[in-house]
């Protein structure tokens, strides 16, 4: 894929085609890992994933506090639409199948992650506009 490479959406500005970081190790991405639950180690992993689309790693923070698991192990869920799931607060209704078509499973982090770049690279932040107010400063 070319970096440099723009998509265009109907009524929209061109949005560049970026990748995530090809650097990052996975991290353990069940619930009872030590690593998936500490907020610091999430928030450099992510800033590190998104090291080419920082604005990412910013919506994150504003939409989960950087967070993909809730303290008693299960994902994380909207506190106003409880189908947004994860660190990126993906709405399953609708994208689930087709992230899981695409491959990504949004209830582990990787998976929240890379759909969330997939995302990203088809609409911009469009779907995190809601949000907009936290991360668009």
């Amino acid at each position: 894929m070319n970096l440099g490479q723009n998509i265009s959406l109907a009524g929209a500005n061109p949005v560049p085609i970026v990748e995530a970081a090809t650097t990052t190790e996975p991290l353990q991405t069940t619930a009872s890992s030590t690593e998936a639950s500490d907020p610091d180690h999430i928030k450099a992993y992510v800033a590190n994933y998104y090291s080419q689309t920082p604005i990412l790693a910013d919506i994150a923070s504003c939409e989960s506090h950087d967070q993909q698991f809730n303290t008693d192990g299960t994902v994380m869920r909207g506190a106003v639409v409880y189908q947004d799931v994860g660190i990126m607060q993906i709405n399953e209704t609708y994208h689930g199948a087709e992230a899981k078509a695409l491959g990504y499973d949004i209830y582990t982090l990787d998976g929240n992650l890379a759909f969330a770049n997939w995302l990203y690279n088809k609409e911009g932040t469009a779907p995190w506009d809601s949000s907009s107010p936290c991360w668009d400063k």
